[in-house]
């Protein structure tokens, strides 16, 4: 609260009175009531109205001093700029370009849903008649190609492998006896026809044993194991790995511990579903009205519900066929999912760039932010970065129109102007309480 002209008034009776009761500064009081008087043949009677004038006139310069300047040096530190150094603003991810002209693209929206790519799904079946005696994976289960899975128990099996040992014996019988006969020959004790028997039988043997290695391998035997087979434990012929024939998630498990299986059944449920999740395919819908500019290599952006972006890509294909319930045709996108961002069964939204239009001035979405409730772009200055506001259309595929504000050729902030907005409003707020 200001003091008013009659509180200024008594104050300054009573510091004269108690003045002029010390003889050392009785002078210097004289020399005020001297000057008082001065001042009041100028401008009048010495009085109240003196006073009073006297009193107004320190409040106005008051008022001025206190007021005005107050508010000017709040405008001049108000928070309309950030600064920054070039380090700084590197550190804090700050990104200058140039506006530039570019075409404005045409999108068309349509919706997509996103599936497994059916050459990454394996259904993992029995290969042999067997009974499951040993499970490895389930739901869930992250697996690498070749990992056991399950493992069977099988009497046919069984019955391969002793064939193949059998046969094996029998090559190895055969073999011995052509050398016999070759020996027996070259001394003229045996006949020719001996020998050609000899070689005869060999051929067969050898033949033989490969039908039977060939079956065993058609069953999931593999090499290493029919070396190991002349000495497998008691029970171990009949025992055989299921295993995944790729790499991925166990999608689905029917297999059941103890559970007979059949090979010859094709109506019977895969034991493990397999897929590779780390790529999708993108089915988009494709009107009637839409058909004649989508087309393959069309470029597109994928966006969730969210509005974020998902991934970029271009049309792989247009399947030939139209649905015959939603009378719409297929446009197929690849998409890369390697860091399982997107799942199967999501749906979507198709960006799909069908065209080039004029040319616009254009600036990402992210580089226009709202101060003071105007849409505003950050440009550098000689010690920082300061917001200017400009007029703009409205967004389309992650870019902005700017129409006026920003001029071809002028430096802005393309990445990092939500920081610069969040350290101005910071500094607005720091401003506004040290005042």
């Amino acid at each position: 609260m200001r003091p008013t002209p009659y509180i200024l008034t008594a104050v300054l009776a009573t510091f004269m009175l108690s003045a002029c009761g010390n003889d050392g500064s009785s002078q210097s009081i004289e020399n005020l009531k001297q000057t008082s008087n001065a001042g009041s043949h100028e401008h009048g009677d010495h009085g109240e109205s003196a006073d009073e004038e006297h009193a107004s006139h320190g409040e106005n310069d008051h008022s001025g001093h206190g007021d005005n300047d107050h508010d000017d040096h709040g405008e001049e530190e108000g928070a309309d700029h950030v600064e920054l150094s070039i380090t700084q603003a590197t550190e804090a991810g700050i990104v200058v370009s140039r506006a530039a002209l570019a075409p404005m693209r045409h999108t068309t929206s349509l919706p997509a849903e996103l599936r497994f790519d059916a050459d990454r799904i394996a259904a993992v079946a029995p290969k042999i008649n067997g009974r499951i005696i040993k499970l490895t994976a389930t739901e869930g289960d992250v697996v690498k190609r070749g990992a056991t899975l399950a493992v069977l128990s099988s009497r046919e099996l069984a019955d391969l492998k002793a064939q193949y040992l059998s046969s094996e014996t029998a090559v190895e019988l055969a073999s011995t006896a052509l050398v016999r006969e070759e020996s027996l020959f070259a001394d003229r004790i045996t006949s020719e026809a001996d020998l050609q028997a000899a070689r005869a039988n060999l051929t067969a043997a050898i033949a033989n044993l490969k039908g039977i290695e060939n079956t065993l391998h058609a069953v999931g035997v593999s090499h290493d194991e029919l070396g190991a087979l002349s000495n497998a434990v008691d029970g171990a012929l009949a025992n055989i790995r299921v295993s995944a024939p790729i790499s991925g998630v166990i999608a689905k498990r029917q297999a059941t511990l103890g559970a007979s299986v059949s090979a010859d059944d094709p109506s019977a449920p895969a034991l493990f579903t397999i897929v590779d999740d780390s790529v999708l395919w993108a089915d988009i819908a494709v009107y009637k009205q839409n058909t004649a500019s989508v087309k393959s290599g069309s470029k597109v952006i994928l966006k969730s519900e969210a509005g974020t972006t998902l991934v970029e890509g271009e049309i792989a294909t247009v399947l030939p066929s139209i649905d015959e319930t939603s009378r719409t045709a297929t446009a197929r996108m690849i998409v890369e999912n390697s860091d399982n961002r997107m799942r199967p069964g999501q749906f979507v939204t198709a960006e799909i760039i069908t065209g080039k239009g004029d040319l616009r001035l254009l600036v990402p979405s992210s580089a226009v932010v709202t101060v003071e409730e105007r849409a505003s772009v950050f440009v550098p200055t000689n010690d920082g970065f300061e917001p200017r506001a400009v007029s703009i259309e409205t967004e389309t595929s992650g870019q902005v129109v700017v129409l006026s504000g920003l001029n071809e050729g002028e430096q802005y902030v393309s990445e990092g102007a939500f920081t610069l907005k969040a350290q101005l409003e910071k500094d607005a707020f720091g401003d506004g309480h040290a005042h």
